[in-house]
């Protein structure tokens, strides 16, 4: 017979929205139950997405039943299959509360991992889930997990929302406490590049475009032999996709120095890629740095003053005129931008930007005399034939993102290192001279990572409003949290109600945003889930 307290807490269970689980039920008997809820997307090329963690304190033993739990009408026609694992026990050491022991699903698998879990029960999509099982449980701690497979016709924007019901032990419905976020639905996205795809260990750096045939052009560093920068074995990879993200086309590689002079490849490294495309011309350019010799140190401490590759990084780029089926011989650009007394000059990485005059403009840094890093910017008024840089925005900034505003001014979106938050600066005249903006180091928080600025006019998106799209990892100390914001007044705010949260675990945190369509945001990121992701957001989900 069911308790009062658990027959009132399914009577509302029954009748609330199926994310407003905010109730909290305590323990029932001599076994705990915990309840966690993932808050990352699911990937549509996966077999097994983790989405719920449970873990069960049961020092007495007994046998689980099964669970049951319900989708979202929508989604129960979208979902292939819905599997509940046993992930085992715990050590003694272990940290205490947790609810999960290892990860499910390896770095760079599209399903679980067997040594790390036994398959208990499944069942295909439906609005109301039964998971019947008749599993002894470990005297002591047991980890549970449920895993989601979407169908391959699931649309790239489709929100899923879950919950779990009922779990039963020993011949009763048990109580649950629930941990962490709810409330959050769980977005759809696809792994562009997982580890060892293509025998590579890493993908990093992401940068994305959309060319006029509204193809995406997505470029990220081939890491072959680890995740480490520069100096080593990296190439810049490009996937190209013709139908909004869903499917991607085999990875080409603009630009590749492995057999550069004598040297073996992994001291011609080139890496950290920013992608611009030229709406006036058609034209695609890759801009990277490219580091001859160095050893295998690190290119950020290795790289010298001087000019040639012997001596400091070079900045090179690669162009394509057919949509990037096929790419330029690299140029090397550094004789035109460099001063001889800066250590090191790369770019942003991401993507630049070009300017309703026409002009090209990629975000830059460099390492100066002093040794003092500073985000800056390089353009071209003669469609990428010359380039020319000014002097840096601000001291001990890096990685920066530029952005055109509705007055014609350059915003540059930038790396802090002190940590904390954002450093935003306005220029009137290519960089020449810049000037702090009011929301500077106060309106956009940061673990100290890389991020993505893009200005999207009013013509160009559903909402009919001149528009600047954020994202990054949204924590002071963590590259968690990855969140796209709106800002409708040049950057000075970022409304909450204006933020859509897309990844909650951690991972590198860089991120590149897109127009896929004046409907839809695209976005190219490092998330928990995959080394290279690509996600879908109706700009409709940004404006409530």
């Amino acid at each position: 017979m069911k308790t009062p307290l658990l027959i009132l807490a399914l009577l509302l269970a029954a009748n609330t929205d199926i994310h407003a689980r905010s109730m909290t039920h305590k323990p029932e008997g001599s076994v705990s139950i915990t309840v966690g809820e993932t808050s990352t997307p699911l990937l549509l090329d996966r077999s097994d997405n983790e989405l719920f963690h449970i873990r069960i304190d049961a020092p007495d033993g007994g046998t689980l039943d099964g669970m049951e739990m319900t989708l979202d009408p929508q989604s129960a026609r979208y979902v292939k299959q819905v599997k509940l694992y046993y992930g085992g026990t715990d050590a003694r050491s272990a940290p205490a509360g947790r609810l999960a022991p290892a990860d499910y699903i390896p770095d760079g698998s599209r399903a679980a991992e067997p040594s790390y879990s036994l398959l208990l029960a499944s069942c295909k999509g439906a609005e109301r889930i039964s998971l019947d099982t008749a599993k002894e449980l470990f005297r002591g701690i047991n980890y549970l997990w449920v895993s989601i497979e979407m169908k391959s016709g699931t649309p790239l924007t489709h929100k899923l929302s879950a919950a779990i019901r009922t779990v039963a032990i020993d011949g009763s419905e048990r109580l649950f406490d629930i941990a962490g976020r709810t409330g959050h639905p769980h977005r759809m996205a696809v792994g562009v590049r997982h580890a060892d795809d293509d025998g590579a260990a890493a993908y990093r750096i992401p940068g994305i475009v959309t060319t006029s045939r509204r193809t995406l052009l997505a470029v990220y560093d081939v890491r072959h032999n680890s995740s480490k920068d520069l100096q080593q074995h990296i190439d810049i990879g490009l996937s190209r996709s013709t139908d909004g993200g869903r499917t991607w086309e085999r990875m080409r590689l603009p630009l590749s120095f492995a057999r550069e002079g004598s040297l073996p490849a992994a001291q011609n490294g080139v890496g950290d890629p920013s992608i611009l495309y030229d709406h006036t011309t058609h034209r695609a350019w890759i801009v990277a740095a490219w580091c001859h010799g160095m050893g295998y140190g690190m290119a950020w401490n290795n790289s010298a003053q001087g000019m040639g590759p012997d001596q400091t990084g070079q900045l090179v780029l690669a162009y394509s005129d057919d949509d990037g089926k096929t790419w330029s011989a690299p140029i090397n650009i550094t004789p035109q931008v460099k001063r001889p007394e800066w250590h090191f000059l790369l770019q942003g990485p991401g993507r630049g930007i070009t300017m309703r005059d026409g002009t090209l403009v990629f975000p830059t840094q460099y390492i100066d005399a002093d040794r003092i890093p500073r985000s800056a910017i390089m353009y071209s008024r003669d469609s990428g034939r010359t380039w020319h840089m000014h002097k840096g925005a601000r001291a001990n900034t890096t990685e920066a993102q530029v952005a055109e505003l509705p007055t014609g001014e350059l915003m540059l979106n930038m790396r802090d290192n002190r940590g904390g938050s954002r450093a935003v600066a306005i220029t009137r005249d290519l960089g020449a001279t810049w000037k702090e903006h009011p929301s500077s180091r106060k309106a956009l928080r940061e673990p100290v990572c890389m991020a993505s600025l893009i200005s999207v006019a009013a013509a160009d998106n559903a909402s009919g409003r001149d528009i600047l799209l954020f994202s990054n990892p949204d924590s002071g100390s963590a590259r968690r949290d990855i969140t796209v914001k709106v800002s409708f007044d040049n950057g000075n705010t970022w409304p909450a109600e204006n933020q859509v949260l897309l990844d909650g675990g951690d991972g590198w945190g860089y991120s590149c945003l897109t127009m896929i369509d004046p409907e839809t945001v695209g976005i190219l990121y490092e998330s928990s889930q995959a080394h290279i992701t690509f996600q879908a957001i109706p700009l409709a989900d940004l404006l409530p």
